[in-house]
């Protein structure tokens, strides 16, 4: 029991709201049952003495006891409900409000009469000899003014206090109980309200802690504990995020894998059985010279695919830092037409460039943005066959718009969402005809980003493609 009560906060603040408030009443029932009973006894003590006071005003001009007297002290007797009796000033009573005489003749304790005598109130130590009956008892002079006569008593029996304190006692006590009742209630629902979201949040973080980052704490709490909730789902929402991240980035790391696999035991596949013909001579050699051809040209694809990689893990890892410059781009784009001009001839592809200004300049990296318009055009070559390339640019706002144009196979529309992708070639059907590493236009993308510009695609089937370039013009940075 006491394992359990120490594992369960439930119990533990029901507990404690029980046992403070039963601590609390219970002092306070004691407080005020004493005071009341001071209170009671001076209040009571306080109207006796206002009754003497009174009585002996009714009897003060009587020297002896006389008829009339005894009648005075019946009618006050049952005004005030309360025994009076009259004593000399030796102490003996000689008169009382009772029928009942047989009091007559005993004496008053010797202090109280000598405080009466000096015209003082005597509340303490009025024991009567023969009464053994407790008492609550007064004493004041008889007499007028300096004339003392005697003394007056008047008592009430202490039954009837102690009976009020015992009425009042218990009151306190349903009263207690009854708070107890209430504590419980309320106690049950306040540790209940504070328990059941703590105990919420512990299978929660449980799930969390399983890796389960989906689950989520609904609780209604406005208070500390809606706050504590709240943290913990916006850590959940984080966790939850960084492990789709994290299962998207493996993801990509298993897919990234798989295709630099497979481009690279195409090529390898092709060498390794060229070879093992050349080593066992079954080709003749006559022939040989084509099969190293063909060798030299699957290395050099495997060379391309090898700088294409480690150029797009540097982009993405940010180690490639531009400098950029004024970039004259009727200049650029006559180099890279040059520089193609002749592979394009072989396809009876021809590639025209047209700049609208020829004073129009780009603020970028000169060699990437070469890099740029090269992969662009080897892209259109690819799929272009006795056709046209144009190299397009313009000005447009604050930006040149550079634009390689082809009336090649072109892209479907599907096609031109998964372009940008890495390893992700448009024409699968004809990849052994047309050889590539579908780096090429992740790369662009990631060059284009960096220059803080952007790129999309226009593209019909049979029509050919546009690839759209925006890169900031050198006036339009410029202060």
């Amino acid at each position: 029991m006491t394992l359990w009560l120490r594992k369960s906060l439930f119990l533990r603040l029901l507990t404690s709201y029980i046992l403070t408030v039963l601590l609390g009443l219970s002092v306070i029932g004691i407080v005020i049952a004493l005071f009341t009973k001071d209170y009671i006894h001076d209040n009571q003590q306080a109207e006796l003495l206002r009754k003497a006071e009174n009585v002996n005003l009714a009897i003060q001009d009587s020297m002896q006891v006389n008829e009339n007297m005894k009648n005075v002290l019946v009618f006050l007797d049952q005004s005030y409900d309360t025994r009076i009796w009259i004593f000399d000033r030796q102490g003996r009573i000689i008169a009382t409000s009772t029928k009942d005489e047989v009091l007559i003749g005993k004496s008053v304790s010797e202090s109280a009469v000598k405080k009466v005598l000096k015209g003082e109130n005597a509340v303490t130590g009025l024991q009567l000899e023969g009464l053994t009956e407790p008492m609550h008892s007064v004493a004041v002079a008889w007499g007028k003014e300096s004339n003392v006569y005697g003394g007056i008593v008047l008592h009430a029996p202490v039954v009837g206090m102690n009976t009020t304190i015992g009425q009042i006692r218990e009151t306190i006590i349903w009263a207690t109980l009854f708070g107890i009742l209430l504590s419980i209630g309320m106690g049950s629902y306040l540790s209940w309200s504070i328990s059941r979201p703590l105990r919420k949040m512990d299978q929660v973080t449980l799930q969390i802690g399983m890796g389960n980052y989906s689950e989520r704490i609904r609780i209604d709490h406005v208070d500390e504990i809606g706050d504590l909730a709240n943290t913990i789902n916006g850590m959940a929402e984080k966790l939850e995020i960084l492990e789709l991240a994290r299962k998207e980035s493996d993801q990509i790391r298993s897919d990234f894998l798989a295709n630099v696999s497979h481009e690279l035991r195409t090529p390898l596949t092709t060498v390794q059985g060229f070879l093992e013909a050349l080593q066992d001579s079954l080709i003749p050699e006559e022939g040989r010279q084509k099969y190293y051809e063909i060798m030299y040209q699957e290395t050099i694809q495997m060379n391309r695919l090898v700088e294409d990689i480690m150029n797009l893990i540097r982009l993405e890892n940010k180690e490639i830092t531009l400098s950029r410059q004024a970039v004259d781009i009727q200049t650029l784009l006559n180099k890279v037409a040059f520089t193609y001009q002749n592979e394009a001839s072989e396809k009876g592809t021809e590639i025209n460039v047209h700049v609208e200004n020829e004073a129009l300049q780009a603020y970028a990296d000169r060699d990437r943005l070469e890099q740029i318009i090269v992969n662009l055009l080897k892209n259109a070559l690819k799929f272009t066959d006795q056709g046209l390339i144009n190299l397009h640019a313009s000005r447009e706002g604050e930006h040149v718009l550079l634009q390689v144009s082809d009336n090649g196979i072109g892209i479907t529309e599907a096609d031109q969402e998964m372009i940008w992708e890495r390893f992700f070639k448009v024409d699968r059907g004809r990849s052994r005809k047309i050889k590539g590493t579908g780096l090429g236009l992740a790369i662009v993308k990631e060059l284009v980003e960096m220059h803080h510009g952007e790129i999309h695609v226009e593209s019909s089937i049979g029509k050919g493609s546009t690839f759209n370039i925006r890169i900031p013009a050198m006036d339009g940075v410029m202060p």
